[in-house]
């Protein structure tokens, strides 16, 4: 049987966030106990909606899928917003950190090319 592809699972951008979410599984493991439930989770939550925001808005109209876009681009922010609290707690390594921040700078670069290229 051929392997099927969705349209969203050939953007570099899509593959982009899976890597992204691998990471902050990764570094979440590290946090400690009490955070697991707290901040770990709504980081790995921030992380997924960057990816599932892709897939979902690829379904639909250009408009709709550039708001999905912008949604995905709100939680790019929002996981600045977990990795700057967890380095703040120094939950996280100076060399995770920065991986992170360079992901979502990345990502977010990507997001905005893929808004615009959208007409």
């Amino acid at each position: 049987m051929e392997d099927y592809k969705f349209e969203f699972e050939g953007l570099l951008v899509y593959q982009k966030s899976l890597d992204f979410i691998q990471l902050v599984h990764f570094v979440t493991e590290k946090f400690p106990t009490s955070e697991k439930y707290s901040l770990a989770q709504q980081f790995i939550r921030a992380a997924h909606s960057i990816a599932l925001n892709i897939g979902e808005g690829t379904g639909g109209t250009k408009p709709e899928f550039k708001n999905f876009l912008r949604i995905s681009k709100r939680s790019v922010r929002e996981c600045v917003v977990c990795m700057t609290i967890a380095g703040n707690q120094k939950y996280l390594h100076e060399n995770d950190h920065q991986k992170l921040r360079s992901s979502c700078v990345e990502i977010s670069k990507m997001l905005n090319g893929l808004i615009k290229s959208i007409s």
